[in-house]
């Protein structure tokens, strides 16, 4: 009788209740009429015309054919370079770089006869430099710059997060004062997108790798500050008590009994953070500050979409080999 009038009594609650329903259906509205506003109808609308078109249930679509101009325009990726052999400086014909070689074209141009003020056709000589990998050894210098100032946009960054992370700490900062300023520090920076700070850099520091690797370390200080503070906060007390009741200071507690737990988290955060500027270190280079997005910027604007293909897939390599480096040295880490 016991264990029945026990199991009467049991009861298990629903896990979800009435105001989680009102918050789900609350969220449900205001996604819908986001959504409206951002026009994700119509995305979905031209993304079911694109899949239709792709397998053949329609005769064309937008997107289809937008994105079949584009791979067009894209391949074959440009990987020769050829300049006229008159605005190279010091050219010397029997000093050609590697693998180059000379062109000679007949150019035909219209141009205005000043006695008879009519258009003629004039046959010129041109000379050409034409070397078969050179523009894409341009993109691989450019790319090389590019992961020079995400390099050193991370070493600033860390430099810089080390500091706030040690104010932004509660259980570590000096006093509430610093503690605020150096929270309000971190936000900053996080709330300051790289874009726009490059673009002020720009006007400070004017064009070059200057404002990308500043625009990139003062964001991503935020970003480290943040989780470098987090994490010495969090880490196990029992270490950090032994030490402080032996008499040790706050640096030598933070460094003898919390660094050795949180430095695989710091590792790994700050791989992250350098993959993260390989790939802003573009964007940023797209207002002039410095690295390959300069290139990539000069390219498009003058419809040389070959150009820009080679870019981009020189761009995809390169994340990808540092993704796999850096899953690696998290492993080893670890």
């Amino acid at each position: 009788m016991s264990t029945q009038a026990g199991n009467a009594a049991w009861r298990l609650d629903p896990p979800y209740g009435a105001r989680a329903l009102l918050i789900v259906i609350a969220a449900l509205m205001l996604f819908l009429y986001t959504g409206q506003r951002v026009e994700m109808g119509r995305m979905a609308a031209l993304t079911l015309d694109g899949a239709l078109a792709a397998v053949g249930l329609k005769e064309r679509s937008q997107v289809t054919s937008g994105l079949g101009a584009l791979a067009d325009s894209l391949f074959p990726l440009q990987v020769s370079y050829r300049s006229e052999t008159s605005r190279i400086e010091g050219f010397d014909p029997d000093r050609l770089p590697w693998l180059a070689r000379i062109e000679t074209l007949q150019v035909s141009e219209s141009r205005l006869n000043p006695h008879t003020l009519k258009m003629e056709n004039e046959v010129s000589t041109q000379t050409y430099l034409v070397e078969p990998l050179g523009y894409l050894w341009r993109v691989a210098v450019k790319m090389v710059e590019t992961f020079e100032i995400a390099i050193w946009a991370t070493l600033l960054a860390v430099l810089g997060s080390m500091p706030l992370a040690y104010c932004s700490a509660r259980n570590y900062a000096p006093n509430r004062l610093l503690y605020v300023a150096a929270r309000a520090a971190v936000s900053l920076f996080r709330a300051m997108p790289e874009l726009i700070c490059a673009l002020f850099l720009v006007l400070a520091y004017g064009f070059g790798p200057i404002a990308g690797v500043l625009a990139l370390a003062i964001h991503s200080m935020g970003f480290l500050g943040k989780f470098y503070a987090e994490d010495i906060e969090t880490a196990d007390n029992k270490p950090q008590e032994a030490l402080a009741a032996i008499g040790a200071s706050k640096p030598r507690v933070l460094a003898y009994a919390v660094l050795p737990q949180v430095m695989p988290k710091f590792t790994g955060y700050t791989l992250y953070i350098l993959d993260r500027n390989v790939r802003m270190a573009t964007v940023v280079g797209l207002v002039g500050a410095g690295g390959i997005g300069q290139e990539l910027k000069g390219r498009y604007d003058m419809y040389q979409y070959a150009h820009v293909g080679t870019i981009l897939v020189v761009i995809f390599l390169t994340v990808f080999l540092l993704d796999q480096v850096a899953a690696r040295l998290r492993r080893r880490l670890s």
